[in-house]
């Protein structure tokens, strides 16, 4: 990646996601993750793409700011951290208060979701969102296949 401080930091990788589902410790979070890809794959229809080191992303989108910030970014996606799983909606939560509601136990933070195991949310709510959030970015940036 160059210097450019106008490139987005986390980049798609070749980095394998089934080796890296398969790497998730503990057993209960890889469990988890291999159910939150099968959910992201069924909802979205795509394949999934490593960004960065930890984060699977489905789909992609260019975008470009009227300040010049141009870049591609993953649409939806998750990554399973050891103490919680972010989930990644874009363009963010602030349209989605009727579904959060009935989500399940949940945090929110500044660009993610944070649930600590599956077995606190309505996997279906959370299919509903993860279809919002690509209805709503398709509307402003064109959702596209990984």
């Amino acid at each position: 990646m160059t210097s450019n401080s106008k490139a987005t930091k986390t980049q798609a990788t070749t980095l394998d996601v089934t080796r890296f589902i398969e790497a998730v410790e503990p057993l209960s979070k890889r469990e988890d993750a291999r159910l939150l890809d099968d959910l992201f794959r069924n909802v979205t229809g795509f394949q999934p793409v490593m960004w960065g080191p930890t984060i699977i992303g489905y789909g992609r989108y260019r975008y470009r700011y009227d300040s010049g910030r141009e870049g591609d970014f993953l649409a939806t996606g998750f990554s399973p951290r050891k103490a919680r799983h972010s989930i990644y909606i874009m363009p963010g939560y602030a349209d989605f208060g009727d579904i959060l509601a009935r989500l399940g136990k949940h945090r929110m933070g500044k660009s993610c979701l944070y649930v600590n195991k599956l077995a606190d949310i309505d996997l279906d709510v959370l299919a509903k969102l993860v279809r919002a959030g690509l209805r709503d970015l398709d509307t402003t940036w064109k959702v596209q296949p990984s």
